[in-house]
């Protein structure tokens, strides 16, 4: 049986990501930020239905003690992963982030903010799952990524935090394969445009979407498992959208 990390199993992709999984018979440990491991409701009815095939373990990828703390749990249960699903990414919250539209919008925290969830938080978690993915089988280490986080395709401008950190986060990609290949030639590392997807944080977006854009997190994680399932060595460093198509810098 293969075994899949999912990373922010509690939001909408996520949650999808890991039913899909699940019904692939493919072993699961989904990791949730720690307040919400006895509280996410659709976490726990899949522990309940799925038995052993299936763990929960707390991860906080902006902070490094608790990604460290993560993948020890983790190493206590498998000693290789086949699959990590990183399908973190902070747009917005509720506490005033929010993305800018002109330069008097910066702010130095939200920036901050930003950059450790959407391009620090992948860099560890290659840091600390390194160990589990350096065996002799096939394994894909991916992140969400996003198309505005490409330079070559800004047209619009603005979203100055999102775009800055998933343009980083672009570069570590590269970075990290790169030495993949040194250190563990098995190991595809890429990252993964996964649509506009009815999830939180497209939502207050959503009105401006043409028929017919929005697609469910139901979708979107069948169509990332498809394009994860037919990686080669080739494509590690690249970022790929939901349909197959290389996302360029």
């Amino acid at each position: 049986m293969h075994n899949a990390l999912v990373i922010g199993a509690s939001g909408g992709i996520g949650i999808a990501m890991t039913q899909l999984l699940l019904e692939k018979d493919i072993h699961v440990i989904a990791s949730v930020r720690k307040h919400q491991i006895s509280k996410f409701e659709p976490l726990n009815k899949l522990k309940a239905d799925y038995k052993s095939q299936f763990t929960i373990v707390s991860m906080d990828i902006s902070a490094q003690e608790s990604v460290e703390k993560a993948f020890t749990s983790i190493s206590e249960q498998t000693n290789k992963l086949h699959f990590i699903i990183n399908c973190t990414g902070l747009l917005h919250d509720s506490k005033g982030l929010q993305p800018e539209k002109r330069l008097e919008d910066i702010n130095a925290d939200h920036l901050a903010q930003s950059f450790a969830i959407n391009s620090i938080g992948p860099l560890l978690i290659a840091r600390y799952a390194l160990p589990l993915l350096r065996h002799e089988e096939r394994s894909v280490l991916s992140n969400t990524s996003a198309r505005v986080g490409s330079i070559s395709d800004n047209r619009a401008g603005g979203w100055y935090a999102y775009r800055a950190a998933k343009a980083a986060q672009n570069m570590i990609t590269k970075n990290i394969a790169i030495e993949l290949k040194r250190r563990s030639p098995n190991t595809i590392c890429v990252g993964l445009h996964p649509g506009t997807v009815d999830t939180d944080l497209s939502k207050p977006f959503q009105r401006n979407l043409k028929p017919g854009q929005l697609i469910t997190t139901e979708q979107s994680a069948s169509y990332l498992y498809k394009v994860i399932s037919k990686l080669d060595n080739k494509d590690s460093g690249k970022v790929f959208a939901w349909d197959g198509s290389e996302v360029f810098p």
